[in-house]
């Protein structure tokens, strides 16, 4: 069964549709940034702010008007680093939920242990190379709070469990990797893929339904990262953002395939479909 999503009434404005702070990008990924940022916007959230390098800022800024960023001084670097923490500390006071981890590239691990510690709030989405960080950390795995959504995919869910790269030990048996990663963390896990699982300590797993071959392609799990942290910006719990954002992300491919086939959609063109993608959701509640 599909949760509810949050109510938008008819008086609201945005500084009650809340705010979403997407820590993403570096140097030669910055679409990485403005895929997961399009996705939280067009999810109904209020204001998305980006934290990234002043590298891509013209390029974000060009993409992407309508978000708030904030930026290191130094225009020079690549990627994010630990001088830039309390920048990251700083805006994410202003946020109901992060997101960190597209294409934040190199280092991460040397900045996302300090970033963890000190962020004020932890109802946050974690994802891609944030992952990876994580997997070189295991450790932090086991304080990361209840309120946290991981979003691995199988080979990322094996390092998370200390398999190295054996994706195939994972996709060989889904449930039980998704289960054994619910032994070491309070996060929600969604584990993507073909039947994407999403689960959680104490819950059952779910498995969605939507979706297909198309989603194969780079960039389509940043826009199910954005999905998930304006949900969860919005005021759903972690486990039923999760839920709500994986059946969202798939119905959205969906209504693609069907206009142009899995082949020829690609993640870019899954924010505009993501308008369909809610009215169905609705409907498919009201049945």
């Amino acid at each position: 069964m599909l949760p509810p999503l949050p109510l938008r009434p008819h008086d609201t404005d945005k500084s009650r549709m809340g705010r979403v702070l997407v820590i993403a990008g570096s140097r030669g990924m910055a679409g990485a940034a403005v895929l997961c940022t399009e996705a939280a916007m067009r999810s109904g959230c209020g204001y998305v702010y980006v934290a990234t390098v002043s590298a891509i800022s013209p390029e974000l800024t060009t993409a992407m008007p309508s978000a708030i960023l904030r930026c290191g001084v130094d225009r020079h670097r690549a990627h994010l680093i630990w001088d830039d923490v309390p920048m990251l500390v700083d805006a994410a006071r202003s946020a109901d939920a992060v997101i960190v981890g597209p294409g934040l590239g190199d280092g991460v691990e040397g900045w996302l242990p300090e970033f963890l510690a000190r962020a004020e709030h932890r109802t946050m989405v974690i994802d891609a190379d944030a992952l990876n960080a994580l997997a070189r950390r295991r450790e932090m795995l086991q304080v990361l709070p209840a309120d946290c959504v991981l979003t691995p995919h199988a080979g990322e869910a094996a390092r998370l469990l200390g398999w190295g790269d054996d994706r195939a030990r994972v996709e060989a048996s889904r449930d039980a990797a998704i289960s054994r990663l619910c032994t070491i963390t309070a996060a929600t896990i969604v584990l993507k893929g073909a039947g994407t699982l999403v689960a959680q300590r104490g819950r059952p797993t779910q498995t969605n339904a939507t979706g297909n071959a198309g989603l194969a392609k780079a960039g389509s799990g940043d826009v199910l990262s954005g999905i998930i942290g304006a949900l969860l910006a919005r005021g759903m719990t972690a486990y039923d953002a999760a839920i709500a954002a994986t059946w969202l992300h798939g119905r959205a491919a969906d209504v693609l395939a069907a206009e142009v086939g899995e082949e020829s959609y690609i993640s870019s063109d899954l924010g505009r479909a993501l308008g369909r993608a809610f009215s169905d959701y609705a409907r498919h509640l009201a049945e």
